[in-house]
């Protein structure tokens, strides 16, 4: 499930939220500076750029260098024009170069003679500024040409070029000029980061109940562990009937999608009287659902937070397998009953022949022998003409003698028609048929003001598709408040005992709905009840329970 030898505890969340709040602070510091450095380059080549080109179409227009740049004997003097330009400017070096870019008066001696690179369009005479790799160093240059004037030339010859430059500082510099501004921010940025990161942690815990991180993912796995081990189903739905706790176990039991979980539980494909159980306004406590041939008890409970309510918190559990035993203890039960009547009558019978013969009445004795074999001779061939299937037929002989036992004609249609019918198929109409007519016989004994008036009717009938059932009693009925209740399990109109009550009736309903099929009751007299199933099950590896 999960370690018993626990990772070392995790920082508190108002300690994550500010290590997140110092990284994403220091990341957008980084791609700040980086952005500022660009921006002062841009700014710096924008600025100074226009002075150099001022400070060097100012050098090349000087008459005194337009005149001397074909003079050797004048360089010194147009080097002290250079030094002026570059003290004016504040350039890191002033160059006047021939118009090939070699340099014939530096600022900086030991650069006469080297070359510079000339930028496009200085050679047709037109001004240039721009970057320049100035002995590896990155600088800003401004190239003007210079027109000489002679008197043997014609004006306007190109005679050489006016370099101003200047370096780009360094990044330890930039780092100087920004360092106060950089440190200003990330101080204010650590205390808003640890003001807000304190302020949310609060806000979080307040919401999640006081939990560190590492104590909602306990929770987390817990509950995930649980819902995993039990076998029991759990579902919860809040309020907007959407489904927010769907375990393994009630998926499968309720045979829903994986994508069940956070979807609206109208949306599912589930049965009416699920939905209706699920999102109903009262608790639910043993209700009996039939989902996907299972057999469900639902309890339900509605959960309130803070005064509120919040949804409901449903279990399922799986009664297929002991609804099958119940349904086998009834049956067994029933046969018990049945001879436990039949010895009774029997002893009875044998008790009044054995009377006759001490009194030497031999003549009586054998009409009487002769009368009771009849009468069991009748009822069983009047049976066995109009049910072919011997299950369900030797409970119908069963049943008469255990309802004459107690006063009640039990009496079976002239119209009744039944063939034989599939095992699965018998097990069950005898279920249901056993509960229709104990309930039935029960009914017109309690109504019953004269004992010889209490009956019993049974019909039973196929069209090969669907047998039906139909048992009518000499009862009072079912109460019209009351039609829509009598199927829930526990309802009775006897007093409880410890056998427990309102089984039958579930039974029933449960054992029709397996195959498909349904029960259902209307007062004609006494009540009626009709139970219809289906030859074939909806789902064949089904096993209805019997």
């Amino acid at each position: 499930m999960w370690s018993l030898a626990r990772a070392p505890r995790p920082r508190t969340l108002a300690g994550q939220f500010l290590a997140l709040q110092v990284v994403l602070l220091l990341l957008v510091v980084a791609v700040t500076s980086v952005v500022s450095f660009r921006q002062s380059d841009a700014d710096f080549r924008d600025a100074r750029g226009a002075r150099l080109r001022a400070s060097a179409e100012n050098l090349a227009s000087t008459a005194a260098v337009q005149v001397g740049m074909d003079q050797p004997s004048q360089r010194l003097a147009l080097a002290s024009y250079a030094q002026q330009r570059q003290d004016d400017s504040g350039a890191s070096a002033v160059y006047l170069t021939d118009p090939t870019g070699r340099v014939l008066v530096s600022t900086d001696p030991t650069r006469v003679g080297d070359r510079i690179d000339l930028g496009p369009g200085v050679s047709r005479r037109r001004a240039w500024n721009g970057d320049l790799d100035d002995r590896g160093e990155q600088a800003i240059a401004a190239q003007v040409p210079v027109i000489g004037i002679q008197e043997d030339v014609d004006a306007g010859e190109l005679v050489g070029v006016a370099v101003v430059t200047e370096r780009y500082p360094s990044l330890a510099e930039r780092l100087r000029q920004t360092l106060p501004d950089l440190l200003s921010f990330l101080l204010v940025g650590l205390a808003l980061g640890l003001a807000g990161a304190w302020l949310l942690a609060r806000l979080i815990k307040r919401r999640t109940r006081g939990l560190e991180p590492a104590e909602i993912a306990d929770l987390a796995d817990q509950r995930e562990a649980l819902l995993t081990s039990l076998r029991e189903g759990v579902i919860a739905v809040n309020e907007a009937g959407t489904v927010t706790v769907l375990s393994e176990s009630a998926r499968g039991l309720l045979d829903l999608p994986p994508d069940s979980q956070g979807r609206l539980l109208v949306d599912l494909d589930l049965p009416l009287r699920v939905l209706e159980l699920l999102l109903g306004s009262d608790d639910v406590h043993d209700a009996v659902a039939v989902v996907a041939g299972r057999v469900l008890v639902l309890n339900s409970n509605h959960v309130v937070q803070d005064g509120r309510p919040a949804g409901t918190v449903t279990t399922l559990r799986d009664r297929t397998e002991l609804l099958a035993m119940q349904s086998q203890l009834s049956a067994r039960e029933s046969v018990t009953e049945t001879l436990r009547a039949q010895t009774h009558e029997f002893a009875n019978q044998l008790h009044t022949i054995s009377g006759l013969l001490e009194l030497e009445e031999y003549d009586e004795a054998g009409r009487l022998i002769g009368t009771l074999t009849r009468r069991r001779a009748e009822i069983s061939d009047f049976v066995l003409q109009r049910v072919e299937d011997p299950a369900v037929a030797a409970l119908l002989v069963a049943k008469t003698s255990l309802a004459a036992e107690r006063r009640v004609e039990l009496a079976l249609s002239d119209d009744s028609r039944l063939p034989r019918l599939d095992p699965d198929l018998s097990a069950d109409l005898g279920t249901v048929l056993g509960n229709l007519v104990d309930n039935a016989v029960d009914a017109a004994v309690d109504a019953a003001a004269d004992a010889d008036a209490a009956r019993v009717d049974v019909r039973l009938t196929s069209d090969g598709a669907t047998a039906v059932v139909q048992v009518a009693d000499s009862g009072p009925g079912i109460p019209a408040e009351r039609v829509g209740e009598i199927f829930d399990r526990g309802f009775s109109t006897k007093p409880s005992d410890a056998s427990g009550r309102g089984v039958g009736l579930a039974l029933v309903q449960v054992v029709c709905e397996r195959r498909g099929g349904s029960v259902s009751v209307h007062n004609d007299r006494g009540a009626v009840f009709t139970a219809r199933l289906p030859v074939t099950t909806e789902d064949p590896d089904a096993r209805p329970p019997q």
